[in-house]
């Protein structure tokens, strides 16, 4: 049996992929730099160094490509600066601020996605962002309740609850930021968990 028809299919597939990964290392970089800004396809393509029929080939909308921009971008974040294991809840969204401060284009990317997702007509967006928003509260609830056995947490506080509060404090506290670089993201987020703490 010939297998050159597989192996050739395998390194066109390969290096598919390889094209995709420097087009969103590229795209991430520029975004970093100036955000969405409302660029078409075609003028992303040309401030990334890539043809709009290249762009077209890996991503099928404007939309799918600053999706996986974003994701791609959290990723990468996240590989740099992992989790930690047994950080205060807040805490780990202070760190996350912190990462941020540095890539005011990707928190704007972040602001432009969250806000067109709640339009008609961006159902990748919304399917994105629902479910990232239910694994972040999922996540952050266990995180709460292991703080609360461990009585760093007030015990009367429902975890679920206090999840969407303090993502939705990350979130409009970074969006607060964009608009205004004085406000202080990090101060506030320690305020919050002071709040919370037993």
């Amino acid at each position: 049996m010939d297998e050159a028809p597989d192996i050739a299919r395998r390194g066109a597939y390969d290096k598919g992929v390889r094209r995709r990964r420097e087009i969103l290392d590229r795209a991430i970089e520029v975004f970093a730099e100036r955000g969405a800004e409302g660029t078409s396809l075609r003028a992303i393509g040309e401030a990334i160094g890539v043809s709009h029929a290249a762009l077209k080939h890996y991503f099928a909308s404007r939309e799918e490509l600053l999706i996986e921009v974003y994701r791609a971008a959290e990723e990468r974040s996240l590989a740099e600066d992992p989790v930690p294991a047994d950080g205060s809840v807040v805490g780990l969204m202070t760190q996350a601020a912190r990462r941020n401060h540095g890539v005011p284009g990707l928190v704007q990317l972040y602001s432009t996605l969250v806000a067109g997702a709640l339009e008609e007509g961006h159902e990748p967006s919304r399917v994105f962002f629902g479910e990232r928003f239910a694994q972040l509260r999922l996540f952050l609830a266990e995180r709460i309740e292991t703080e609360q056995r461990a009585g760093r947490i007030r015990p009367d506080i429902t975890p679920g609850a206090a999840a969407a509060l303090i993502i939705a404090a990350s979130d409009g506290l970074q969006t607060q930021w964009l608009l205004d670089p004085r406000v202080d993201i990090e101060k506030s987020l320690e305020l919050l968990e002071g709040l919370l703490r037993a």
